[in-house]
């Protein structure tokens, strides 16, 4: 089953994105604690903004990572786990 590309990601009430210097990289800060990012889901992290849909995100790293083939299914399986990580809502 593959995700509606119409959801709209948002982070949680009290989860925060942001570059944190002394991890040299970006993390997700939340109140039991904080989660450093990997690359590819400080990109993914940074189009979260409660405005874009999934399918939104999609087509700008495509287009930003045309050679990578599996962009889309990379950014559904960062969905799903952060869906059920408790990371984001999807509405």
């Amino acid at each position: 089953m593959s995700l509606d590309h119409q959801l709209i990601p948002r982070w949680r009430p009290g989860y925060r994105f942001q570059y944190e210097p002394a991890q040299k990289g970006h993390v997700l800060l939340y109140p039991e604690g904080m989660i450093k990012l990997n690359e590819s889901a400080a990109l993914i992290g940074g189009l979260i903004d409660g405005q874009r849909d999934v399918g939104a995100i999609i087509t700008q790293l495509q287009q930003q990572f045309a050679d990578v083939p599996q962009v889309a299914e990379d950014i559904e399986q960062f969905m799903e786990v952060a869906r059920a990580e408790h990371w984001i809502v999807l509405a």
